[in-house]
């Protein structure tokens, strides 16, 4: 049986499985699949490009998708949300930044507020905003985050909404286990974003798609090196998960002398960027890159993760009736 939840319920799926709205990863064809599979695809509208999110929010047609936003950043634009709003979306995810004076706005245009937060505080302040689903995003995750793990804050979300809204969670979720661990720490979903890298639709390049399939976990870093090589360091406490790779290498624990150096170095990352150098060029991902063997349509993705978990939530529950009088 397909697994229903607040979250299911609320936006109108059949997965409770939404796609993270990765910076130019996140394009209109992989949120368009992943809607089409019965979850929800959500286009990245990253640090604010407006011809690149018009473009993206009409080539998603007839696909019931949401975008995302970096919230710091779009507050410098904030027509960015006038147009995502103008084409009607069934949901606007805030994160990494001040909700409040964007809150009334989205919801007065029939968009649900999912907020992104990564503390108990942010937690807080997203539910007095009005958020509608509250996505709990430990640090196991790619790309900026803070630092508390997904197994202990995502229960401690669930349990300061006191059922108010639903709590979806982020952070090292790839498979079937990770949605069904979700769903037992009180979740009603999972936002997946790596494990979506990692398929046809998305918009990266295949040898960043290759590394990922390559990569453990246990080589993935959390720093600002790749910040200060974009021009783009986030302001505190966030900083960014990428595979190690040799630029990490050469930098790591020099922060201070790359920013001396930040001139040139930023020109080389650049020019590496666009050449499809990823052993300058960062590949975000997270820790559950080790979960990650193939590059499949992402349909096949939100397949195998609903599969997966109900075959494990069937199961448990099976062996849980076992012997009971």
């Amino acid at each position: 049986m397909p697994i229903s939840t607040r979250l299911t319920e609320l936006l109108g799926l059949q997965h409770p499985i939404l796609l993270a709205p990765m910076d130019l990863i996140a394009d209109a064809r992989l949120a368009g699949a992943v809607s089409r599979a019965g979850g929800l695809g959500l286009i990245g509208g990253g640090y604010g490009d407006a011809d690149w999110l018009a473009r993206e929010l009409d080539a998603a047609g007839d696909a019931r998708v949401g975008v995302g936003f970096i919230t710091w950043s779009m507050a410098r634009k904030p027509g960015l949300l006038e147009l995502a709003l103008e084409r009607r979306p069934p949901a606007v995810m805030l994160s990494f930044g001040e909700v409040r004076p964007h809150a009334d706005r989205i919801k007065q245009a029939g968009a649900k507020l999912v907020c992104q937060v990564q503390t108990l505080e942010q937690a807080r302040e997203a539910l007095e905003a009005g958020a509608e689903v509250l996505v709990a995003q430990g640090a196991e995750a790619g790309g900026h985050g803070v630092s508390r793990g997904t197994f202990a804050l995502v229960p401690a979300v669930v349990d300061l909404a006191r059922g108010a809204v639903p709590v979806v969670a982020a952070g090292g979720v790839a498979d079937g286990r990770g949605l069904a661990a979700a769903l037992m720490l009180g979740a009603d979903g999972v936002l997946v974003g790596s494990r979506f890298y990692a398929t046809q639709e998305a918009a990266g390049a295949q040898a960043a798609k290759e590394r990922m399939v390559a990569a453990s976990g246990d080589q993935t870093i959390r720093g600002i090196l790749f910040d200060i090589a974009r021009r783009n360091v986030w302001p505190a406490p966030y900083t960014g998960r990428v595979l190690r790779n040799a630029f990490s290498e050469r930098w790591r624990g020099r922060e201070a002398e790359l920013l001396q150096h930040q001139e040139a170095e930023a020109a080389r990352y650049a020019a590496a960027r666009a050449a499809g150098d990823f052993d300058t060029a960062g590949v975000i991902a997270g820790e559950a890159v080790d979960l990650i063997g193939d590059i499949p349509p992402a349909a096949e993705v939100v397949e195998r993760i609903a599969r997966e978990a109900e075959a494990l939530i069937a199961g448990a529950s099976n062996r849980h009736r076992v012997g009971r009088p």
